[in-house]
């Protein structure tokens, strides 16, 4: 790693406009990068972190944002008021960017090796057959397989880690100086975002680039920085060597994403399993099955795809089974199964005694009021235009016979302080709240009906550490209070480590191991348990150690 600092940001200030007083978005940053160097900028969401680097690539929108004050230095050359040409020279071919959504940024109506194309293109580093074979051997070396044939594929004929590979072809296709990574890896499989930071990391040994990391993911912090920098309030509130930091942080804001951390020593973090499991099971599930018949051409004879492959499990009265696995595994399936959102092709699925798969429309309609789900995204499954009061007590128009009309603000008043907000938002929109309180909102729904079993699916995937751990705290504190079983599913392993009582892993279609989580991860049996925990971000400074 050089000393040579590329890049240099001091006091940088960015504002906002709005109805009212400037929201200030950014303030007094200062930072810099060397060549070969990992800065990692560690924060939550509004932290103000994506903010300072898109500034530094001039992709603030002005108005509604406004640069105030500061300085970008890059390798010599003041950035702020460069012009459309000269900044044209950097962006792209000096400077690169990988963006968190990678099919927001595709275009869906171009294949991606003409994407890709565009880039030599545009910075005349090659045209016609040149750019073509250029790019093949992009794809090739970001790892996508058969990249003479995917070429010619589009945005939405990859999986996320692969449009993720995709996106980062683009950015190094002309061997930039600085590569700034903007949560490359939130919401991928834990085996996929190994690879895409192995990637990175084979990448920056190769060309020696600055490589700029944004992230509020801990571990994938320690796993990559050689130092941070920690903003909180658009603040930066500490920063330092990536050991130090972890090993002796300073600020409370540190200290406290550290505390929230659901991966540390197993004999340091709180256990938050149920201690209050029952001998009688509530949900006993033998031999589901989800085939899907599929087309392999218009010539071609039928194949069946087996989405959910002969698996059976139990979970008793007060327990939470955790259901862990990578994209495709299955686990959504069997969730959407069990809440009849999906009809099996065989097996069944007994709830308090009765068959799931055989209840007739007005059981169905009972079962549905005692087995809720909070999703992923619950923004998506809110509806806009309905104020939280609205979406709380949806569920007593349908079931009539919960609660009586006058006691339903009482109550809606009571859900939400329960889950951990004011009984004033009730008047709010879902727009209204940050993605942390709109989970709240969900769990508050689900709660409406007073159901005996909750189905989470990836219910805090996406959200920011400190956030997760509220949330599990809350969903263990409710498993103790209402005597609530959950069925959670997730494809991280560890973030359910501290609590389920029982993981099963899940593979193809089939579950590969079932145990205690104590056992599951004190002595992982199958392989494919032991790649997942193998997977896990190790910090920096112990991998070089070995």
């Amino acid at each position: 790693m050089s000393n040579a600092t590329i890049l240099k940001v001091e006091s940088l200030t960015v504002d906002f406009l709005s109805d009212d007083e400037p929201v200030r978005a950014v303030d007094d940053v200062s930072f810099h990068v060397s060549r070969g160097e990992t800065l990692v900028i560690l924060g939550e969401s509004g932290s103000g972190k994506s903010v300072s680097t898109s500034t530094v690539m001039d992709l603030i929108d002005c108005p509604p944002g406004d640069v105030v004050a500061g300085s970008c230095l890059f390798d010599g050359v003041e950035l702020s008021g460069l012009g459309a040409e000269a900044r044209r020279s950097i962006n792209g071919r000096r400077i690169a960017m990988i963006f968190q959504d990678p099919l927001a940024y595709l275009n869906p109506v171009y294949t991606v090796g003409r994407q890709i194309e565009e880039v030599y293109e545009s910075h005349g580093a090659g045209a016609g057959k040149d750019a073509r074979a250029k790019t093949i051997e992009l794809l090739r070396r970001v790892g996508i397989p058969e990249p003479e044939n995917r070429v010619d594929f589009y945005p939405h004929q990859f999986s996320g880690g692969q449009r993720q590979r995709v996106m980062i072809a683009m950015a190094i296709a002309l061997k930039p100086d600085i590569l700034i990574a903007d949560e490359p890896t939130t919401a991928l499989d834990v085996s996929v975002q190994a690879q895409i930071l192995d990637l990175l990391r084979d990448l920056q040994r190769e060309t020696g680039m600055a490589l700029i990391m944004i992230t509020h993911d801990l571990e994938v912090a320690a796993s990559m920085a050689d130092r941070i920098i920690v903003m909180n309030g658009g603040k930066v509130v500490e920063t330092g060597i990536a050991k130090a930091v972890f090993s002796n942080p300073q600020h409370a804001y540190t200290r406290r994403l550290i505390s929230a951390l659901p991966h540390g020593n197993a004999a340091e973090a709180p256990n938050k399993r149920s201690t209050t499991i029952a001998d009688k099971t509530l949900l006993k599930v033998e031999h589901l099955t989800k085939h899907y018949v599929l087309a392999s051409g218009a010539f071609s004879s039928k194949r069946t795809f087996k989405a959910v492959d002969d698996i059976s499990f139990e979970v008793r009265r007060g327990e939470t089974l955790g259901i862990v696995g990578e994209s495709g595994s299955g686990k959504s399936s069997v969730a959407r199964m069990l809440l009849g959102l999906n009809e099996p092709s065989a097996g069944k699925a007994v709830f308090a005694g009765e068959n799931i798969f055989e209840m007739n429309e007005k059981r169905l309609m009972a079962f549905r009021r005692k087995v809720q789900m909070v999703f992923q995204d619950p923004y998506g499954s809110m509806n806009p235009r309905m104020r939280v009061y609205s979406i709380i007590s949806e569920p007593w128009v349908i079931h009539r016979d919960i609660l009586p009309k006058n006691r339903w603000k009482a109550r809606v008043a009571e859900l939400l302080e329960l889950v951990g907000l004011l009984p004033e938002h009730a008047d709010r929109y879902p727009h209204q709240f940050s993605g942390g309180q709109r989970q709240r909102i969900a769990i508050a729904r689900a709660l409406a009906s007073e159901p005996e079993l909750i189905v989470c699916d990836e219910a805090v995937s996406a959200l920011d550490v400190s956030i997760q751990a509220q949330v599990i705290d809350l969903l263990a504190d409710l498993r103790t209070r209402l005597n609530l079983s959950y069925i959670f599913i997730t494809h991280d392993l560890p973030i359910v480590r501290h609590f389920a009582d029982r993981i099963m892993v899940m593979k193809d279609g089939r579950i590969v191991e079932e145990a205690q989580t104590a056992a599951l991860f004190g002595a992982p049996r199958h392989e494919y348990t032991q790649s997942l925990l193998q997977a896990v971000p190790r910090p920096k400074w112990l991998t070089q150690a070995q």
